[in-house]
Formats: C-alpha cells, sequence, structure tokens
C-alpha cells in the first residue's frame, strides 16, 4: 500500500517555537514518514503577525505551507512578500485586490496538492462568504490537482463543522485553528474526509492560548487593558497526521500528535 502522510500543525505561537520547529521538525518528519507540512504562522512573531524572515526560517525547518488567518497583516513587510511566494497564503475570501493568494498547489511524490486557506465569518472579520469562496476556487482548480486540503480559521466551532460537512466528499483533508486549543473530534466524515476542529498550538505549555498566566488573569479579574506578553518555558507543538492511501485516493486515518 502506498501512503502519504501530511503533518498539520496549529498555530506557531512566538519566536520560541519557531526556535522549537526549527530544531526537531525535521526529526520528526524523518521518524514518521511525513511527506506533506502544513502549520498556522499567523502568530510566529513577538506581538503576533508574521513576517518574511520568520516565514523563510519556517520553510527552512520543514514546513512546506504556512497558512494564517486574521493576523497575517500586523507585520508590515508581509504584503510585498506574500507576492512573492507561493508557499505562504492569506485568507481566500479577502478581497482579490488583497495582496497574496489564499490558495497554492504544491507537487508532492509525483502528486499535485491544492491548499485552500480560508478564514469564518462568525465572531470573526466581514469577510466574503467561506462556503462559496472554497466552490469558486473548487470549481476554477477542478482538474488540476489530485488531493484537496482546506485549513479553515475559525472561532466557531459550528462554522468548522458546517464547512467541513459540506465540503465531505470534496476536500480530502480539513482541519481548523484560532481557539489554541485542540479538539479531540478527529474523525473521517461519512463521503470520506479527514477532518478535526481545531489542532491546538505550538507555543509555551504554561500559558493560556500561548500569552502569560498572569497577564490574561490580571485581564479577565480586571476588565483592564493590558500588554499581552509570549510566555516562556517548555513549548509543545500540537497537530495531526492524516494518512492517505494513494491508490483508492482515501483517508485511512487521522491521528493528533504532540511533540
Amino acid at each position: 500500500m502506498s501512503l502519504s502522510r501530511i503533518l498539520t500543525i496549529g498555530d506557531i505561537v512566538g519566536p520560541q517555537a519557531v526556535e522549537h520547529l526549527n530544531r526537531h521538525l525535521w526529526d520528526f518528519r524523518r521518524l514518521n514518514d511525513i511527506n506533506l507540512t502544513i502549520a498556522n504562522g499567523e502568530n510566529a512573531c513577538t506581538g503576533n503577525g508574521l513576517d518574511a524572515q520568520t516565514s523563510n526560517l519556517l520553510l527552512s525547518s520543514g514546513v512546506d505551507i504556512i497558512t494564517s488567518g486574521n493576523h497575517i497583516w500586523h507585520k508590515r513587510d508581509i504584503r510585498e512578500y506574500l507576492d512573492s511566494t507561493d508557499a505562504v497564503i492569506r485568507p481566500a475570501n479577502y478581497r482579490t485586490t488583497t495582496p497574496g493568494s489564499g490558495y497554492t498547489k504544491i507537487n508532492v511524490d509525483g502528486y499535485k496538492y491544492l491548499v485552500i486557506n480560508v478564514m469564518g465569518v462568525v465572531y470573526m472579520d466581514p469577510l466574503d462568504n467561506p462556503f462559496y469562496t472554497v466552490d469558486r476556487i473548487l470549481n476554477h482548480e477542478s482538474g488540476h490537482y489530485d488531493f484537496s486540503v482546506l485549513y479553515i480559521h475559525d472561532e466557531a466551532t459550528s462554522e468548522k463543522l458546517a464547512m467541513a460537512h459540506y465540503f465531505d466528499g470534496r476536500i480530502d483533508i480539513m482541519f481548523g485553528t484560532h481557539t489554541h486549543v485542540t479538539t479531540a473530534d478527529e474523525r473521517i466524515l461519512p463521503r470520506g474526509s479527514g477532518y478535526i476542529t481545531d489542532l491546538g498550538m505550538c507555543g509555551p505549555v504554561d500559558s493560556v492560548l500561548g500569552i502569560r498566566s498572569e497577564i490574561i488573569i490580571e485581564k479577565l479579574t480586571t476588565n483592564m487593558p493590558v500588554r499581552f506578553e509570549i510566555a516562556e518555558g517548555p513549548v509543545e507543538a500540537c497537530g495531526a497526521v492524516f494518512t492517505l492511501d494513494m491508490e483508492s485516493k482515501r483517508i485511512t486515518s487521522i491521528q493528533r500528535v504532540k511533540f
């Protein structure tokens, strides 16, 4: 049986998390026979955002495609960088005049993967309808790829689940991030698509979503403004591995991972 294993990693939070992947990701890929790695990098810099230098470091560390969400624009130089690369994508449901692209294609072991990045609109920015945005991309790229991946950056689990069922059988792999908390609902949907609602994050373990706990506690107990600071200490990368049978073109398993 010929298999392809796709590693997906949740929100990368801060420079320590970037360094963690730089030190460990290639080893994880070798030990687990990973063919393709996709990670969300929109929080990889100090103070949120993603810049060109950090993107290049992640790509050299073993990430093949960097996805993003509502924090992608925090660093000024990312706009020009997005127009210069196919390896970093922003949500496709921003306006077409926005820098960069909302999807990309990558060749892996002789197969072409279509990777789409979309952002939900429930409790999020009022972008174009994500369902119809992905529909348009699938129609436009029909016949030009072998396998498809949908990354959903979204606050609402209900919207991610609804999207998963809407595209079940039409997109091979679907997963979400944004909450920085791993969900335990990995599954193969009725029409064969692999899905998990949230991958969690790659960031400091002793924190609140990557931020120093005492800062979040102060904000929640006083209702006063605070300045977020990324926590220090041990870092853990959370995500999931999707196994794809290349002969039947079906997802055979989904496994949550931490390293």
